[in-house]
C-alpha cells in the first residue's frame, strides 16, 4: 500500500479485543479515509471515520462482497471462542465464515488481505528457545481453537496459490490483554460469575506452579499496532507478535507476591476437566493441553519488516488485565461490555 494514498479500511469482528484497538487505531491515522466495521450487533460506540454493518459470518446470506467492494484492505479478526462444548457451532463462524471472507476478498478484488491467525496454530514447540515464522502450523490436534486457526493457515495457502495478486498477511500474536477486555476474557475463560474483585494478590496466597506452563503475552493495542502497520505496508506473509518477558509462575509469583506451589501436570487438568465437564468453566482441558505445548515465538520478522516495537511488557500487560478484572473493565460494545461479576 503506498503511503499518501487514502484508504478504505474493512474490519471483521470489530467490536471485540482485538477490533475495538484496530478500530480506534486505524481511525486515528491521517492515512485512513473511512474505516467500516463488521460485527454481529451495531456498537453504541462511533469512533472518527468509522461506519457499522451487522454481518454474521456464520450466516450464508451475509453479503461480505457488497461490504468489501472497493476497500483497501479487508482486516479479517471476527472469531468466536464460545461454545466450547459445541466445536461444530465455532467451526460454522470460525472456519466456515472465515473462508467466506476468504472468497469475498477474492471476488471484490480488494489487495490486501490482513488474518489473526495465533499462536495457537503453531504445532508444539520448545519452552526453552524461540521459534521464527518457519516453525510447522499444524496446531495441538485435541484443541478446537487450535484445530481452526490450523486448518485457516491451509485454507490461505491455497488462496495465495490461487490469487497470488492478494497480499495476504498472516498476524500470530500471543495472549492478548487489555485493561477493557477483562469482563469479556473472565466469561470467556472463567465463566460469567466468577468475581472480578477477587483478582487481587491478597487473596492469592499461592500460585500453581506446574511443569511446562510457560507463554507469552502481548497488549492489544501494541498488536493492533502490528495490523495498521501492515494495512499501510507492502508485507506479506507471517508475523509473530509478543511482548518480553516469558510469562511463567516465577513471574507470577513476584509479581502478585504470591508462593509458587509445584502442581502435577495431570492434577491440574483433571481438576479443569471436571470444571469444564460440569459447566462450571468455559475454557476446555483440551485449550490448557494445548497451552502446555504452544512454543515460544521469535518476533524479529516484525520488528524488520514493519518496524513493529511493541509500547508494554509481559508484566505491564498482566497489571492492566487484573487491574481491568477487579474494576470491571469494558468497552461500549456487546462482547466488552464491562461487569465486576454475572
Amino acid at each position: 500500500m503506498s503511503s499518501g494514498t487514502g484508504m478504505r479500511i474493512v474490519v471483521t469482528g470489530a467490536t471485540g479485543n482485538v477490533g475495538t484497538s484496530v478500530v480506534r487505531l486505524l481511525s486515528e491515522d491521517p492515512e485512513v479515509t473511512s474505516v467500516l466495521g463488521l460485527a454481529r450487533r451495531i456498537p453504541d460506540w462511533s469512533p472518527p471515520k468509522t461506519d457499522w454493518a451487522a454481518v454474521d459470518l456464520a450466516s450464508e446470506e451475509s453479503d461480505l462482497v457488497e461490504q468489501f467492494t472497493g476497500a483497501a484492505a479487508v482486516v479479517h479478526l471476527a472469531w468466536a471462542f464460545q461454545p466450547t462444548h459445541d466445536p461444530a457451532a465455532t467451526w460454522r463462524t470460525n472456519v466456515l465464515g472465515s473462508m467466506r471472507v476468504f472468497d469475498a476478498v477474492a471476488t471484490a478484488g480488494v489487495p490486501a488481505l490482513v488474518h489473526a491467525s495465533s499462536v495457537g496454530a503453531y504445532s508444539p514447540g520448545p519452552k526453552d528457545r524461540t521459534v521464527d515464522e518457519s516453525w510447522p502450523t499444524h496446531g495441538w490436534p485435541g484443541a478446537a481453537y487450535c484445530r481452526e486457526k490450523a486448518y485457516l493457515e491451509r485454507a490461505l495457502d491455497t488462496f495465495e496459490r490461487d490469487h497470488p495478486e492478494t497480499r495476504v498477511v498472516r498476524m500470530r500474536p500471543a495472549f492478548l490483554f487489555k485493561w477493557e477486555s477483562a469482563s469479556e476474557q473472565r466469561r470467556i475463560f472463567g465463566g460469567r460469575f466468577l468475581p472480578g474483585p477477587l483478582a487481587r494478590p491478597e487473596v492469592l496466597p499461592f500460585l500453581p506452579d506446574i511443569p511446562g506452563l510457560r507463554m507469552q503475552a502481548l497488549h492489544t493495542d501494541d498488536a493492533a499496532n502490528a495490523y495498521r502497520l501492515a494495512v499501510r505496508s507492502e508485507a506479506r506473509g507471517p508475523f509473530n507478535l509478543a511482548a518480553e518477558a516469558t510469562v511463567d509462575a516465577r513471574l507470577l509469583s513476584e509479581m502478585l507476591g504470591a508462593r509458587p506451589v509445584r502442581v502435577p501436570r495431570g492434577a491440574a487438568r483433571s481438576a479443569i476437566a471436571a470444571a469444564w465437564g460440569l459447566h462450571l468453566l468455559p475454557a476446555s482441558p483440551h485449550l490448557f493441553d494445548a497451552v502446555l505445548r504452544l512454543p515460544l515465538m521469535d518476533c524479529a520478522r516484525a520488528r524488520t519488516e514493519l518496524g513493529w516495537r511493541p509500547e508494554h511488557t509481559a508484566t505491564e500487560v498482566l497489571e492492566e488485565l487484573l487491574e481491568g478484572l477487579q474494576q470491571g473493565g469494558g468497552e461500549r460494545t456487546a462482547p466488552m461490555r464491562g461487569r465486576k461479576v454475572g
